[in-house]
């Protein structure tokens, strides 16, 4: 996933399935210069801060 399609997720509506390793995760913000975007796992309470290089859609 790229910077520009985090954002288009972000200001969207929309329910989009996002994932990282495997696992369903929400967006929580994004850091630019970083590239990365900390996430919460949808399974339990873990949050973590990963790479947005990292992130998928199951569907694309």
């Amino acid at each position: 996933m790229n910077l520009e399609r985090i954002y288009t997720i972000l200001n969207n509506d929309k329910k989009f399935d996002i994932y990282y390793n495997e696992r369903p995760v929400w967006v929580q913000g994004i850091n630019e210069n970083e590239q990365t975007a900390k996430v919460g796992f949808v399974d339990n309470f873990e949050e973590k801060d990963v790479f947005i290089k990292d992130l998928y859609e199951r569907n694309l």
